[in-house]
């Protein structure tokens, strides 16, 4: 069976208020997730996914130094989202985030 690769880009992440990055509506895998600090300054970043009202952190409070990147999902790892999970992130500072996530959609079950 044929893996269907897609890729979500979201930029300038809130900070005070999580921005949604992918809404599951099948059983899919992120299979890598990168934040990048486009601003002058450190910041931090936190991801979450919520399931049935309930959220379940990646990362929290995670610094990126001014001009670097953060490689949440690598090296072969993945987490997989059942249909309705919601994968959100928001950054310590608006507008001074942006990030890139790859998943495979619609994985058998």
């Amino acid at each position: 069976m044929a893996q269907d690769f897609e890729s979500t880009f979201a930029t300038s992440i809130r900070s005070g208020a999580y921005t949604t990055l992918l809404t599951s509506n099948s059983d899919d895998a992120v299979v890598g997730m990168r934040f990048a600090n486009t601003g002058n300054g450190s910041v931090t970043v936190d991801a979450k996914i919520t399931r049935s009202s309930v959220d379940y952190h990646l990362i929290k409070n995670a610094p990126i130094p001014a001009g670097g990147s953060l490689e949440l999902i690598d090296g072969g790892s993945k987490v997989v989202m059942m249909s309705g999970d919601i994968l959100k992130a928001q950054a310590s500072l608006t507008g001074s985030v942006d990030t890139a996530v790859s998943y495979i959609d619609s994985i058998s079950e």
